[in-house]
């Protein structure tokens, strides 16, 4: 792995050197906008959303989705727009609106950054470092990313992009998100009050034994066989 990331920076490297300066300016550009970004954002809290609901009306929940799926497009952790949903429409819409929101977001990071990276990056993973991992993760990366998604502690936003740099397509890609994000967004979202209330029991005992069948998961697409590319 580690010849691997070092054969990429070398490659990145060479190829930002044929840029022209305008392109250059405009990469960095962008780079610059998105840390701004990551670093100013955050999801509204309740009162606000409250707010915006009287206004909005029967608009409300589409305009709280498109919130979600726009703000975690970027590293911001989607926890406290997942509780406000379970307070703001209940257990069964606020699961609904959150989990389709997650996975729309999830499929929308896949779609930019693949479109922005993937031409690059694809004859790239046939290096030795990484063949393996590709070829795994091209024939099953469902079983990947839904085991992945089932782990509290993985940054949700991070795993679409290492996604979008993988070869896993894009239909296994969105359900493995749904099947594996819906157990901890569901939690949450029935346990919206542990904020007001402290850390709930449930939701920790919860947590722990999604992550243990994240692990599990991952344990199992380590043992099957993988086809190499041909």
């Amino acid at each position: 792995m580690r010849d691997f990331l070092l054969f990429l920076v070398r490659d990145a490297r060479a190829a930002v050197a044929g840029w022209s300066w305008a392109r250059r300016a405009g990469a960095c550009a962008a780079a610059l906008l998105f840390v701004l970004l990551t670093w100013r954002l955050e999801a509204p809290n309740l009162a606000t959303l409250r707010h915006w609901a009287e206004h909005t009306a029967a608009w409300f929940p589409l305009l709280f989705w498109a919130l979600y799926v726009g703000i975690t497009q970027f590293p911001v952790p989607r926890t406290l727009l997942t509780l406000s949903a379970g307070l703001l429409f209940g257990p069964w819409w606020g699961a609904a609106v959150a989990l389709s929101a997650t996975t729309a977001s999830a499929v929308l990071s896949l779609a930019i950054v693949r479109g922005a990276l993937g031409e690059w990056m694809a004859p790239r993973l046939r290096h030795p470092g990484v063949a393996r991992i590709s070829a795994r993760l091209e024939q099953r990366g469902w079983l990947a990313v839904g085991s992945l998604r089932l782990i509290a502690g993985i940054p949700f936003s991070l795993l679409n992009y290492a996604a979008a740099l993988s070869p896993v397509r894009v239909l296994p890609f969105a359900a493995a998100t749904a099947a594996g994000s819906a157990p901890g967004t569901i939690a949450v979202v029935a346990l919206g009050d542990s904020l007001a209330s402290g850390l709930d029991a449930r939701m920790l005992a919860a947590m722990l034994l999604l992550a243990a069948l994240g692990v599990a998961g991952l344990a199992v697409d380590r043992r099957l066989p993988v086809k190499p590319l041909p």
